[in-house]
């Protein structure tokens, strides 16, 4: 195994693999392959895993023209503090994972004349991610009224998911019941999974944590890609069921 610090190039491959296996984390079989089979072992991994994950790079190019509209508003809010910029402002920062700051400006871009559910509906997701639910409560009850159906349902999965986090139980089943009919995104399934576990319905979590398991095997390979996390997520929890 230490032959691949003998071979520039083959310590090289192991390196790119191995970053890349850490920050993507596939099936654990192929840390073995990398690491006995040296320089061919990450090269076979790079040809199956790494190229076909070239397509998500796309993502890291728009961080940097993000990261460069973002300095553009900052200045332009500094000159012109009105609502639509500080939108504007408050979806970069969205798009860029800062949902503290995102969260700051959407309360800015929101007045009394505000009748889009979108900032609403984006300040509640920042709200979650910092666990803040019972005020996200508030926004996403403001866009389920205004558009039951926002965003595919998952307005209203998150809502129950809110639901679940500010001690209303019943009304998380409820919605969480009336989402999952007909919604099958990852993450409301996972929520509805966790929510069940914590009401004791360990049966019932445990078919809603396969379901979401068994959507990959009818997924494209780009989509399971995407959705690696939520299937992470799923076999830890499923892990904890048993």
């Amino acid at each position: 195994m230490f032959g691949i610090f003998l071979n520039p190039w083959s310590f090289i491959l192991v390196a790119i693999a191995l970053i890349h296996f850490i920050r993507r984390r596939p099936n654990l079989f192929w840390l073995w392959i990398i690491l006995l089979g040296q320089g061919l072992g990450a090269l076979v991994y790079i040809f199956v895993e790494v190229i076909p994950d070239l397509g998500l790079l796309r993502d890291s190019f728009q961080h940097f023209s993000r990261a460069k509209r973002i300095s553009e508003l900052q200045q332009i809010v500094h000159d012109n503090p009105s609502a639509g910029n500080y939108e504007e402002l408050a979806d970069m920062y969205f798009e860029d994972g800062k949902f503290a700051r995102a969260r700051e400006c959407y309360d800015k871009a929101i007045s009394s004349r505000t009748d889009s559910p979108h900032p609403f509906y984006r300040r509640a997701i920042c709200e979650i991610e910092m666990g803040d639910f019972p005020v996200a409560v508030g926004d996403l009850e403001n866009v389920v009224a205004a558009d039951p159906k926002y965003d595919f349902l998952r307005a209203q999965a998150l809502l129950a998911h809110a639901y679940a986090n500010t001690g209303r139980p019943e009304k998380a089943a409820e919605l969480f019941a009336a989402v999952t009919q007909t919604s099958t995104i990852s993450e409301s399934l996972y929520n509805y999974a966790l929510f069940l576990q914590s009401q004791g319905r360990n049966a019932e979590a445990r078919e809603w944590t396969q379901k979401l398991l068994d959507k990959k095997y009818s997924m494209p390979a780009y989509l399971r890609r995407r959705e690696r996390p939520w299937f992470r997520k799923a076999n830890g929890l499923l892990k904890r069921l048993q």
